[in-house]
C-alpha cells in the first residue's frame, strides 16, 4: 500500500470516528469538503475522495443543494460486497447482538439436498448447522439458517457463532473470503419466521439464499437468511449500459 493510500485509509477512519462521536447525530449536517481539508490538513481532492467513500459505505448521504449529512440509522445491505452485520450495525449507532438458537454438527446427507449440492460435498462431509437471530439494539432484524463445512474452520466454536463469523473465519481460522453468490426474493413471513422476528405473520421480508466461498472459489457456507423489510434496505450502484457484461438478473416465466 502506498503512502497516499495509507493516508486515505487513516482519513476515512478518522471521519468514521467523527460520525460516531457526540458531535454528530443521524440526520445532522456533516463537514464540507473544505472543512475536512482544513481540519485534517489535506487537499480538497483527497477530502472529496474520503467523503465519497463514506457515502458509498452508507454512512453519509448527499442532499442536492444542501450538503452532506449523516445518514439516518437505517440498516442497509450492500449488494456489491460482503460486510459484517456487527460492523454495519455499529456504523449506524446501533448495538449489535446475536441470539444463537441452534448449533450442532451433522453430515451433508442429513442436510437438505440443495445444501450438499451448493457446497459440492459428499454425503459424509461433516457440516456445522446454526440458526441465529441478529439483533440491533435488542430488536430482531435477521433470522439466519446456515450450513458451514466444518473441515475448513476447525477452530470455530459455539462461542464464535455468537459474534461475527467473518471475523472468526478470517482472523481465527485464517481463511480468505472471496465472495458469495446470492439470490434475493421478496417473501411473506411464515408463522415460525414471524415468531422469531417478532413481526405479524405475512409481513413482507427479504430472503437471501447464498453460498459463500473462500479463495479458489471453494464453498464454505450455504445460508437462507430472512431480513425484516421495515428496518432493512438494499443498496447498489448500477453502472452504465455495456455490451461487455451479461445481465445479472433474470425473469421468472
Amino acid at each position: 500500500m502506498s503512502e497516499n493510500d495509507t493516508f486515505h485509509q487513516r482519513l476515512i477512519e478518522k471521519l468514521r470516528a467523527l460520525i460516531r462521536s457526540e458531535d454528530f447525530t443521524p440526520g445532522s449536517q456533516f463537514l464540507t469538503e473544505r472543512q475536512v481539508a482544513t481540519r485534517f490538513k489535506t487537499s480538497r481532492p483527497t477530502a472529496n475522495k474520503a467523503l465519497s467513500s463514506l457515502v458509498s459505505a452508507g454512512l453519509l448521504e448527499v442532499r442536492r443543494g444542501a450538503g452532506t449529512f449523516v445518514r439516518e440509522s437505517v440498516l442497509d445491505y450492500d449488494l456489491e460486497r460482503l460486510v459484517s452485520f456487527t460492523d454495519k450495525a455499529r456504523a449506524v449507532g446501533k448495538k449489535p447482538g446475536t441470539e444463537l438458537i441452534e448449533y450442532r454438527k451433522l453430515t451433508a446427507a442429513e442436510a437438505p439436498p440443495e445444501v450438499a449440492q451448493n457446497l459440492r460435498t459428499g454425503a459424509d462431509e461433516p457440516l456445522i448447522y446454526m440458526e441465529r437471530l441478529r439483533l440491533a439494539d435488542g430488536k430482531p432484524v435477521i433470522f439466519e439458517r446456515r450450513h458451514v463445512i466444518a473441515s475448513l474452520c476447525p477452530k470455530m466454536t459455539r462461542t464464535n457463532a455468537k459474534g461475527s463469523l467473518y471475523t472468526c473465519w478470517t482472523e481465527k481460522c485464517g481463511l480468505t473470503i472471496s465472495g458469495a453468490e446470492e439470490i434475493i426474493h421478496a417473501v411473506n413471513a411464515t408463522k415460525a419466521q414471524a415468531a422469531r422476528l417478532q413481526i405479524p405473520v405475512g409481513t413482507a421480508c427479504f430472503q437471501i439464499i447464498a453460498t459463500g466461498h473462500t479463495a479458489g472459489e471453494k464453498p464454505l457456507w450455504h445460508e437462507e437468511t430472512l431480513y425484516r423489510a421495515d428496518v432493512y434496505e438494499f443498496r447498489n450502484r448500477i453502472s452504465g449500459l455495456t455490451t461487455a457484461r451479461a445481465a445479472m438478473g433474470r425473469m421468472k416465466v
